[in-house]
């Protein structure tokens, strides 16, 4: 309560006192308004004349909505800090999503991840607790994405990567857990891609005549190794052994590192292939990690005039495996550590090629045993009919 000499004014419960600018040091009016509240007798500053432009007429205006029920600065204050612990309290997908890349820092597939979150969950999310998400929240989510035409695969993918976060979250005791489970889509990514011998030679004669050389080398290192995408993207110079021949994968997706055989015309791709001075052998901007090269590659496949639907880079791997499995000269356990996959589940994909490959031997088996056959029987009606 102030202890300068008080001045009434010609509202009830208003008054001032004299005091000095806080700026100019010039005498100056401090209005101060009285109330109650629940029977309690309340004094509470109004402002300053000059620095809050406060008058008689506007403190009285505060006093009535104090009266009403406004709440006080002091009260308003309180409220707004309390608001403001709140908010930083709340934990959020943005906020999940950043502590998550925090304590994951070797995450695998994190650009991928990246992009779907920024692209698909953070518009609509990112702002959400994890717990204020209702079920109809996630199936708009899923019917947004497909009218924008995207796969199931993405859909699933950007599905699981919510869970995920909220899982984290909840692991953490950083949030509580969704009121609700995420059923995450099943999807038949059995998908096997091919290109016919006609359809091949149109596409090395695009790749031959396109501009871009990364982009090129890029196609042709995933025809001829059967490399994935984010593994040719994340390839360094000193991955590749020239003189033991050999093309190490650094972290792939079936887990540890591992190396692959380089052959002839891998090699003769890397060889011819210009170096940048980045230790990337495809590098992005400024020599760092390439992310993307979706426009380049799709370019080269609408010039070779393949399906729209033929992926430029993962499609390409199965062609590579499609092509030794119907060989017949390579075994299923061999395919399986060219394309290191973790389990022989995924490389069982191709093995009616090799089926058909097997068959075929059969047939030739067949054949010639046929011949054998015939030609005896010949032989003996012949005999016979000498007789």
């Amino acid at each position: 309560m102030p202890k300068q000499e008080r001045h009434k004014t010609g509202y009830p419960g208003v008054y001032y006192v004299m005091g000095n600018s806080t700026v100019s040091k010039n005498p100056q009016r401090i209005f101060y308004i009285q109330y109650r509240r629940a029977g309690r007798l309340i004094e509470e500053k109004a402002g300053r004349q000059h620095e809050d432009d406060m008058t008689a007429a506007r403190a009285n205006t505060l006093r009535v909505e104090r009266i009403k029920g406004a709440k006080s600065n002091r009260e308003r204050r309180k409220a707004e800090e309390a608001e403001k612990q709140a908010e930083a309290g709340r934990m959020t997908f943005e906020r999940l999503w950043s502590l998550y890349l925090q304590n994951k820092p070797d995450l695998k597939g994190v650009a991928q991840d990246e992009s779907r979150y920024r692209r698909y969950i953070q518009p609509d999310f990112g702002e959400k607790e994890p717990v204020a998400l209702i079920p109809l929240d996630v199936d708009r989510l899923k019917l947004r994405m497909k009218k924008n035409g995207l796969s199931p695969q993405m859909v699933k993918l950007t599905l699981a990567l919510m869970r995920r976060l909220c899982l984290f979250g909840v692991r953490k005791r950083l949030c509580d857990p969704l009121p609700f489970q995420i059923e995450i889509p099943k999807v038949d990514n059995e998908t096997t891609e091919d290109l016919t011998a006609v359809e091949l030679k149109r596409l090395m004669e695009a790749i031959e005549a396109d501009h871009d050389v990364q982009a090129g080398n890029l196609m042709r290192l995933a025809l001829f190794t059967g490399m994935r995408r984010g593994e040719l993207f994340k390839l360094k110079w000193n991955d590749v052994d020239f003189e033991r021949e050999f093309i190490t994968i650094r972290n792939p997706k079936g887990g540890i590192s591992q190396t692959i055989p380089m052959n002839a015309e891998a090699r003769k791709a890397l060889e011819g292939h210009p170096r940048t001075g980045s230790e990337y052998v495809f590098p992005g901007r400024n020599g760092k990690q390439r992310t993307e090269i979706r426009g380049p590659v799709k370019r080269i496949r609408k010039r070779a005039g393949l399906p729209a639907n033929f992926r430029p880079l993962h499609g390409l791997r199965h062609v590579y495996a499609s092509m030794l499995a119907s060989s017949g000269q390579v075994d299923m356990y061999t395919l399986q550590k060219l394309l290191t996959h973790k389990s022989p589940v995924m490389t069982q994909r191709y093995a009616h090629l090799r089926d058909e490959a097997l068959r075929r031997a059969s047939d030739v088996a067949g054949s010639l045993f046929g011949e054998y056959t015939n030609g005896e029987q010949e032989k003996v009606a012949k005999i016979e009919k000498a007789k």
